[in-house]
């Protein structure tokens, strides 16, 4: 198992890190995810900033329909943390159990779709290039 870098155990350089993440998300939680990559500290902070860019900054996609893709994603990928921290995200944001439901209706028939189209071989429809 990986050892959870704490934050009195953690460096200045992992600490600044855990501080941005603290301010960011208004909590002085810190989860198993990133004290496990405050192993390496520039994985830490090159990860932080990808996530705090796609998940935080402003854009055309609202805060839970992100949260939303990245469980679909997490569901797909196998990623059974990853599913639980942005399932309980999700619901902090106004995710309902109905709306994970059907959630993960989408994602299994996605998934089903996906692989049949895959298996096929099915060339794409001229109708859906650009």
């Amino acid at each position: 198992m990986t050892n959870l870098i704490e934050y009195q155990d953690a460096s200045e350089e992992v600490r600044a890190v855990y501080d941005d993440i603290r301010t960011t998300r208004q909590t002085d939680y810190i989860n198993n995810f990133w004290k496990a990559l405050a192993n390496h500290p520039p994985t830490l902070r090159r990860t932080w900033d990808t996530l705090k860019e796609v998940m935080v900054s402003p854009g055309e996609i609202d805060p839970l329909t992100r949260e939303l893709i990245y469980i679909a994603v997490s569901v797909t990928n196998g990623c059974e943390y990853c599913i639980a921290s942005h399932t309980a995200a999700a619901h902090n944001k106004g995710m309902s159990d109905n709306m994970f439901g059907e959630l993960m209706a989408i994602t299994g028939a996605a998934n089903m779709t996906n692989r049949l189209a895959n298996g096929y071989q099915i060339p794409v429809d001229e109708a859906f290039k650009k």
